[in-house]
């Protein structure tokens, strides 16, 4: 069939086979023209099928020739229904990675399960031994605990609601947006689904299964952001859940540090993800500081970002922290300059001068190229399989 893009405000409904393929061949050829590094070869990556966990399979695996399982939850084609973009990503993937000889498995299961927990452990034993890099990337609107409860995480801010300007994806219109304070419960529900709770559930059940290396190295991946995003990210209920992520990595460094592990924050830059394109004024932001950083030649797409992350940072001796003990891969985001031309334009950006000011056609192509397509190399008239 023909696979066309069905776009309903923040989401695509379908997904190019192809193109995700394209994506995935792209985001490999800059590793392995790019990157190559000493780093740890057996690695685990949970919430591996999109965004930054797919980079940091593809970085691992191209530019440290690391045998990799992965763990992803994805639908496959159904009918006329296509398959998810994790779904294609993670089978071109493996198709990559067997023509370069690289160990790749993928489990597509639920990766908070305790079931699918002890099945990973289990094949790290008989096919690795032990594990020695565990990067934690998953992004979920729901969990359900071993105890059997159902968690959803909401996007709202804490304590009173919050008004700014805003970008409504659907006309291209700049006008206010309000988002609501969260219930103590939302709160808490988003914290069980979105902190660290999982993360460090994970890193139990593969040391009591034994498979947890000396001096591993396991990661999870915050934002921060501006100050003007404060009231929805960093202070919102999200914000609250990636400051419980950083509890549990403390937590992490000083329940294991018998057996060397280390427990890392890696704090990202703004990037269009299935998750944030979701958030009202984000997109706006994200927009302008494409637009800024373009200009600067400091943009990095999510292949970029852990190419630095992993090929200069982690594995760098000492691994360069800020006084939080978190890896900054936000550096460039933050920057001074950039933060002040960002707000510049924040502050003048009307609809009129949108496509101006701001990087509109950057921002769609990246929301495109998550679901495959608007890839210059992909023929979409043609039939495909799904």
């Amino acid at each position: 069939m023909i696979v066309e893009p069905k776009v309903r405000e923040f989401i695509c409904t379908t997904a190019h086979p192809i193109g995700c393929r394209e994506n995935v061949r792209q985001q490999i050829a800059y590793i392995k023209e790019k990157v190559c590094f000493e780093g740890k070869k057996h690695v685990l990556v949970i919430g591996a099928s999109t965004g930054y966990g797919l980079a940091s399979r593809i970085t691992m695996a191209f530019g440290a020739k690391a045998a990799t399982i992965g763990v992803m939850f994805e639908k496959e084609a159904s009918g006329k229904r296509t398959a998810t973009p994790g779904w294609y990503n993670t089978k071109a993937f493996e198709e990559f990675a067997k023509e370069e000889g690289l160990y790749a498995k993928s489990i597509n299961k639920d990766a908070f399960s305790e079931e699918v927990k002890e099945h990973v452990a289990q094949m790290i034993k008989e096919d690795w031994g032990s594990v020695d890099l565990i990067i934690y990337s998953l992004a979920s609107p729901r969990r359900t605990t071993k105890e059997g409860i159902t968690y959803h995480s909401t996007l709202k801010t804490c304590d009173q609601s919050f008004t700014e300007k805003s970008w409504n994806l659907r006309n291209n219109q700049i006008s206010e947006a309000t988002i609501l304070a969260a219930s103590p419960e939302e709160l808490e529900s988003t914290v069980k689904v979105m902190g660290g709770e999982d993360w460090y559930d994970w890193i139990q059940t593969l040391d009591r299964a034994g498979v947890l290396a000396k001096d591993a190295v396991t990661v999870a991946y915050s934002y921060i952001g501006p100050e003007l995003t404060y009231p929805v990210y960093y202070q919102g209920t999200i914000g609250m859940a990636k400051k419980n992520l950083e509890e549990f990595s403390n937590r992490l460094n000083q329940e294991y540090k018998k057996e060397g592990l280390k427990a890392y924050i890696s704090v990202n830059k703004a990037l269009v993800t299935q998750a944030s394109s979701a958030i009202p004024i984000v997109p706006l932001y994200f927009a302008i500081l494409y637009k800024v950083m373009k200009q600067a030649g400091t943009h990095e797409g999510c292949i970029e970002q852990m190419g630095r992350l992993f090929g200069e940072k982690l594995f760098a001796n000492p691994c360069l922290l800020d006084e939080e003990g978190r890896i900054r891969m936000d550096d460039y985001e933050m920057e001074k300059t950039t933060q002040q031309k960002v707000m510049e334009i924040w502050n003048q950006i009307t609809t009129e001068n949108l496509m101006e000011l701001a990087d509109v056609d950057g921002y769609w192509e990246d929301f495109y190229h998550m679901f495959g397509f608007r890839f210059a190399t992909v023929d979409y008239t043609k039939e495909v399989e799904i």
